[in-house]
């Protein structure tokens, strides 16, 4: 028996049990319901206690994605699905490459089905998954555990750390062992579960919604998105195609012809469309000021803005410019 672990086990938060479920086992459904809604009433709170921590890892984020880095995201059991699901959406939300956002899970990718005994026991295996993918020091190493105490995810971060990478901790407790291996420690501590220890309910959703600012503010950062609109949409389905017509449409108020006209015309590229229909500039030039301005819709859009200004003759595309709210 491992008694060092059963005393750990028994320090954490997340697996204390729950003073006010107690009689769960004899309530109805409803009442069971309303006993799990009223925990995860508590959740967001807790995030929000963390947004201090949860910006500093959102610029470390943002800053390696202008360089070209990435951000990886580590973990076991229902943390490393958790990281699998926010990692997999990044590629059609925001436009981005598959290995852009990468995620790792302890025992490979038959455990994000079943569990793979022993895979998060091992200090050395995180390491390995590392170095399997070419882990570089630019890169953001994200540690998840809801425990925070999982080896798999403490060797990962003690190798990213050592070599030179920004690392991240996400737990929901206190003391967890992560965050001492980590630059940054996110932690959200939710306290008990409604069933002891069942970690893949507030303690996952706590998860979850910390992997989301992540992303989305970090995606936000680099330009991916034109007001609160995804310009970075890839169209590969009907739904998809449909909401890039729909957004084009929204910020620059042309129709639905025109719109599938431009659209067709630089491969179904929101941002870009929008570019050329406010600016008035044909594809070449306007993918060359999104260039400019690194990807930034709205910078490009009041660069040409600011340049037609100091030219009284003005460059006749910029006269189609709109005014600077869209049409939302």
């Amino acid at each position: 028996m491992n008694v060092q672990l059963l005393n750990e086990l028994a320090s954490l938060a997340s697996e204390a049990r729950n003073p006010d479920t107690l009689d769960i086992d004899l309530l109805s459904s409803e009442e069971i319901l309303t006993k799990i809604n009223n925990a995860d009433r508590e959740v967001p709170e807790a995030v929000y206690r963390e947004l201090p921590n949860i910006t500093r890892a959102v610029d470390a984020i943002a800053e390696a994605f202008k360089s070209g880095a990435r951000l990886i995201y580590m973990g076991a059991g229902t943390s490393g699905r958790l990281g699998i699901l926010d990692a997999v959406e990044c590629p059609p939300t925001f436009g981005v490459s598959e290995d852009m956002v990468v995620a790792l899970i302890a025992g490979g990718e038959e455990a994000i089905y079943r569990a793979q005994e022993g895979a998060e026991d091992s200090l050395t295996l995180g390491g390995e998954d590392l170095r399997n993918i070419n882990l570089s020091e630019n890169d953001v190493v994200v540690g998840i555990a809801a425990s925070g105490r999982t080896p798999y995810v403490i060797g990962g971060l003690r190798y990213a750390r050592a070599l030179g990478c920004t690392t991240i901790a996400v737990s929901c407790n206190k003391s967890a062992a992560i965050a001492e291996e980590a630059d940054i420690a996110i932690l959200p501590e939710v306290g008990p579960e409604i069933l002891t220890g069942s970690t893949r309910m507030k303690a996952g959703t706590a998860q979850k919604l910390v992997l989301n600012m992540l992303t989305t503010a970090s995606m936000i950062r680099i330009g991916k998105s034109f007001y609160n609109l995804m310009v970075d949409v890839k169209a590969t389905n009907e739904k998809l195609v449909s909401r890039t017509r729909r957004i084009v449409m929204e910020t620059t108020g042309v129709g639905l012809d025109e719109a599938d006209r431009v659209l067709q015309s630089c491969d179904h590229n929101a941002k870009l469309a929008i570019m050329m229909i406010l600016s008035g500039l044909e594809r070449s030039k306007a993918e060359e000021a999104l260039a400019k301005s690194q990807g930034f819709l709205r910078r490009a859009l009041q660069e040409i803005r600011d340049a037609s200004d100091t030219n009284t003759s003005g460059p006749r595309q910029c006269t189609a410019l709109k005014d600077e709210e869209p049409a939302v």
